[in-house]
């Protein structure tokens, strides 16, 4: 089994923690040199935080770790493609790879409606993949949303 594989699963797990919660099911985790140095899931409506997606709690919990708000050299996984704001803290942070699971159609900043990092005007760039246990990660989202039309 892949690494890739691995770490997505774990932020499946955060996901589901997130439906539990009755929050939107998104994980993220942070991967350094083959450690985790960083989890999170989406937080907002608990927190009453517009910015508590998984990814900026990931990211605030691997720079309390390391203690730096400096992630070079990591990797972030997350469940669903990043939107906007937090592919730009991601920026900021110098994460080296974002690796997510499935497409966010309306609001995906890497691939389905932005493609923020085919430029060259950040003055970071951020290799990325989409797809990575894809079907999983879009069953959590789809399932959530039909429990919450019932």
């Amino acid at each position: 089994m892949s690494t890739d594989i691995i770490y997505m699963a774990r932020a499946l797990e955060l996901a589901q923690q997130a439906a539990e919660a009755g929050e939107v099911p998104v994980g993220a985790v942070i991967v350094k040199n083959g450690e985790v140095i960083g989890e999170g899931y989406n937080q907002p409506i608990a927190r009453a935080d517009p910015t508590a997606h998984a990814e900026i709690m990931a990211l605030r919990n691997a720079s309390s770790f390391v203690n730096n708000y400096r992630l070079t050299g990591c990797d972030l996984y997350v469940t669903i493609e990043p939107c906007t704001m937090c592919v730009g803290a991601m920026v900021h942070a110098r994460i080296k790879r974002i690796i997510f699971g499935a497409v966010e159609t309306r609001a995906g900043a890497l691939q389905s409606q932005l493609q923020l990092m085919d430029g060259d005007h950040y003055n970071h760039s951020i290799d990325w993949q989409g797809g990575v246990l894809a079907d999983q990660c879009g069953a959590i989202m789809r399932g959530f949303f039909r429990e919450k039309r019932k």
